[in-house]
């Protein structure tokens, strides 16, 4: 039986931007062959809605309807733009890489300050060299979630990062993505390759320009961390208060070696930072923490999935949301541990904090344990500041936005205080304080 598919008004938008887009996408012969199987992909899905139970609580199609045209390349005037908005958010001593509008950008990156044992390539660069076909494969799309197929699809640049085996590198790498265009889309995705034994922190931040607004970010980063390896991966996002972020995180773990892993959202109209983690190697530890601070009507969804495939390896995982006015939390935490995967020790908490009465939060934590011989827990709570601790501070003579922020600090503290090295921590603190100084 022969079916017709009736596309909605958002599915031709698509088509064509997938359309209009196609002469700026880098890469030939297979890989626009796997971009097309990607699109094809994701044009069978759509957007993601509540009718798929991963994306129940965050309806693409309700909360943004369409995507949007692609941003155009960066001009001078542009790059003038991002250039304040990197100085501003650059970390201390970390080695810049930047990304504006989705390209990019040499001249605003720090490449002369790369260590020893550390290789950078842009994405465009590796998508364009016809002489080696292997590549193409960084445009796969490895799971049948909607939004990462698109991104393969519709990846303009981004980093693909190779750092050798034994490798201490001594300054953290920052890829910063400005954007400076308004009603565009930008898509990014970026790859770390981390050597056996090697140590690095990469830090991403998510910026614009002021006057930048109404844009869609979707980024995509895949990440390998070589047997005995340690990773710091932290990710900052900032972007205008009417944006859209969407941003995948695609990471396999080796044997005993270490993830930590932390995610703060301070802005955007609608946010999603999605996590899948598989510890592939025995004895490996994940630790994962988020922070999400949530005002006005934001909407702001952090879903983490913890492949546990192999016996005697660890995960904690620790998540707080701060919302207040209308703003609305969603977290999903999911653990599966496999058959065979023995001696896994996994634990989860979530916790929100509600500042107003229209304040909402959504806590989805799941265990999927196939084995036997395990520790695993998880657990959720919600709840508003103890009004009886906001009295004593107002007693001693603060405010009650300094007592709530006070507290709200406490509050967070559990989550960030594991980020290291300390240079990082401090950065992550400062952007809470400015968060909570807003507030006043």
């Amino acid at each position: 039986m022969k079916q017709v598919v009736t596309k909605t008004a958002a599915g031709r938008a698509t088509d064509n931007v997938f359309a209009a887009a196609h002469g700026r996408l880098p890469g030939s012969g297979l890989v626009a062959h796997i971009r097309a199987r990607a699109f094809e992909a994701y044009e069978r899905a759509g957007l993601p809605h509540r009718r798929i139970e991963a994306w129940k609580y965050t309806d693409l199609r309700t909360l943004i309807g369409a995507v949007l045209p692609l941003a155009p390349r960066p001009d001078a005037a542009a790059l003038v733009r991002a250039a304040a908005s990197v100085k501003q958010t650059a970390v201390d001593r970390a080695v810049k890489l930047v990304l504006v509008d989705g390209i990019f950008v040499p001249s605003l990156s720090d490449l002369d300050s790369l260590e020893d044992g550390v290789a950078v390539r842009s994405l465009r660069e590796v998508l364009e060299d016809t002489t080696d076909s292997a590549m193409a494969g960084l445009v796969l799309s490895t799971t049948t979630d909607a939004v990462i197929s698109l991104n393969a699809a519709m990846a303009t640049d981004g980093l693909v990062i190779t750092i050798s085996d034994g490798e201490a590198v001594k300054r953290p790498i920052q890829i910063v993505h400005v954007t400076t265009g308004s009603l565009v889309s930008n898509f990014t995705r970026s790859y770390l390759q981390l050597g056996q034994g090697a140590l690095a922190a990469l830090v991403e931040s998510f910026v614009s320009v002021e006057g930048a607004s109404g844009y869609q970010t979707n980024d995509a980063t895949i990440a390998l961390v070589g047997d005995e390896a340690s990773l710091s991966h932290i990710r900052l996002a900032a972007d205008a208060a009417d944006a859209v972020h969407i941003s995948s995180s695609i990471i396999a773990v080796g044997a005993r070696a270490k993830l930590d892993l932390f995610s703060m959202t301070c802005s955007g109209s609608v946010s999603r930072y999605q996590g899948f983690v598989t510890l592939t190697g025995e004895g490996s530890k994940l630790s994962a923490n988020a922070v999400n601070l949530i005002r006005h009507k934001q909407h702001v969804d952090t879903t983490m999935v913890v492949d546990h495939a192999v016996p005697y390896c660890t995960s904690r995982e620790k998540f707080r949301a701060v919302i207040d006015e209308c703003g609305r939390s969603v977290f999903q935490g999911r653990i599966v541990v496999r058959p065979g995967a023995q001696k896994t020790d996994a634990t989860l908490t979530t916790r929100a904090l509600l500042l107003s009465d229209e304040a909402r939060a959504d806590n989805k934590p799941e265990l999927e344990v196939l084995a036997d011989d395990v520790s695993c827990g998880h657990g959720s709570t919600s709840g508003a500041l103890d009004g009886a601790l906001v009295f004593y501070l107002r007693a001693r003579g603060l405010s009650e936005k300094d007592a709530q922020a006070l507290l709200i600090g406490a509050f967070l503290g559990e989550a960030i205080e594991e980020i290291a090295p300390e240079s990082l921590r401090d950065f992550v603190t400062a952007q809470t304080e400015h968060w909570m100084q807003a507030r006043r």
